[in-house]
């Protein structure tokens, strides 16, 4: 059986290497499948894995409360369908700040209220740019780096703010803007602080902070008529170990401060990076299904060639028949050249995915691809079914022919 399948496997590189052209032609369309959904996978896979890192390397004592119910991460609908609460007043208040404040080992706690407005400086006016109320509390959870001045703190004055690297270039032209001033709804604030670059616009905090402006709560209130609409609340336990008693009191505190009801989500660990998986996920499937019609197509044309090479070949396949090859040796035979039409376009469309996916990643990204032994698996078992269905009927048809009217056959 052995000497059988070496046999066919000969065979089959003989008879494509005797029509190489139309080898390589046909694998065209498995390959760029191929490549499609190697590069999908690994941009999709490397933004995910941001968030999580960044959780592990603040030391996995990190809990995120925001408002809303989550559902289960396995619900597509979660995220193509409208969200209700989306266009909701968050459930969110200063005094579930405070209440978390008295939870035991809890080290700090950080509201953030995303304030709507531009931010302008004389006639710049950033559209990207993002302004973030919160307390100093935040530098103590997110340890931003400072490139030059401070943190707000419980000591400066309300009306002043903190700035990411690239917003200082765009409202000033320069990296260095202390004591600079810029205008949020009309209202001054003069800088005090500029972060170092962080080059990570995808964080569990849904804000690039490269662009962003963060001021006092104080003063993100006085632009909601002194409201604290929060959209998050970061907490730090003292311990990582002291994490999970700290969810399950803030859970029970809730419970009973707003009223039972389930309008609030606690997200920690691998669940903090869940939500921005879930929207690369459901790209990602749109975008693989896209690519899947490369594949059909490139299955198609395996299939038309190997027919072809089945009516080239008739002669050959009655002279085996004559020589004792069975149904099966021959269904064998046509179904391994098929295989390797497919799975040599899978493995270089697998090197040729991740070629786009670094050129891509290093020209318009801020993340690399994820490198993978799931990924190797999919696509090499996703051509290799390609091969299998879409040469299986032509093997098939050379099998069934009777060697008598094969051997008739002159061409």
């Amino acid at each position: 059986m052995r000497l059988l399948l070496l046999n066919h496997i000969e065979n089959a590189v003989e008879s494509l290497r005797s029509n190489r052209t139309r080898t390589g032609l046909t694998t065209l369309g498995v390959t760029i499948g191929i490549a499609s959904i190697t590069m999908i996978l690994a941009l999709s896979g490397g933004a995910t894995k941001i968030v999580t890192n960044q959780v592990e390397e603040l030391g996995g004592n990190i809990a995120v409360v925001r408002p809303g119910e989550t559902k289960p991460p396995n619900q597509i609908e979660n995220i193509t369908s409208p969200q209700s609460n989306a266009y909701a007043t968050s459930t969110l208040t200063e005094r579930d700040v405070d209440t978390i404040r008295g939870v035991p080992n809890v080290q700090a706690v950080a509201p953030l209220m995303v304030v709507s407005g531009s931010v302008r400086s004389g006639d710049q006016s950033p559209a990207a740019s993002t302004v973030v109320a919160t307390t100093p509390d935040l530098q103590t959870i997110v340890n931003f780096p400072i490139r030059d001045g401070q943190f707000i703190d419980t000591t400066t004055n309300i009306d002043t703010a903190v700035v990411g690297s690239q917003l200082s270039v765009d409202l000033f032209g320069t990296d260095s803007s202390i004591g600079k001033t810029f205008q949020i709804r009309g209202k001054t604030f003069t800088v005090i602080g500029i972060l170092k670059p962080l080059n990570k616009p995808i964080n569990y905090n849904n804000v690039d902070f490269d662009h962003a402006a963060i001021i006092n709560l104080e003063s993100g209130k006085s632009f909601n008529q002194g409201i604290a609409q929060l959209q998050q609340i970061d907490v730090k336990a003292t311990e990582t170990d002291k994490l999970p008693g700290v969810i399950s009191t803030m859970r029970q505190t809730f419970d009973k401060t707003h009223n039972g009801e389930a309008d609030t989500t606690i997200l920690s660990g691998e669940d903090l990076s869940r939500p921005t998986s879930q929207y690369f996920y459901a790209i990602a499937a749109t975008m693989t299904a896209v690519a899947a019609i490369s594949l059909f197509v490139g299955g198609i044309g395996i299939m038309n060639i190997m027919l072809v090479s089945v009516a080239e070949r008739t002669r050959e396949i009655g002279i085996r028949k004559a020589l004792g090859a069975s149904n099966g040796h021959i269904t064998f035979q046509f179904l391994i050249e098929s295989l390797a039409m497919s799975i040599g376009g899978g493995i270089s469309g697998y090197i040729l995915g991740y070629l786009f996916a670094f050129t891509l990643s290093r020209s318009l990204l801020t993340f690399d691809p994820l490198f993978s032994w799931e990924i190797a698996a999919v696509t090499l078992g996703v051509s290799a079914v390609v091969g299998t269905l879409f040469g299986l009927y032509p093997a098939i048809r050379a099998s069934r022919k009777d060697p008598i009217e094969a051997l008739r056959q002159y061409h």
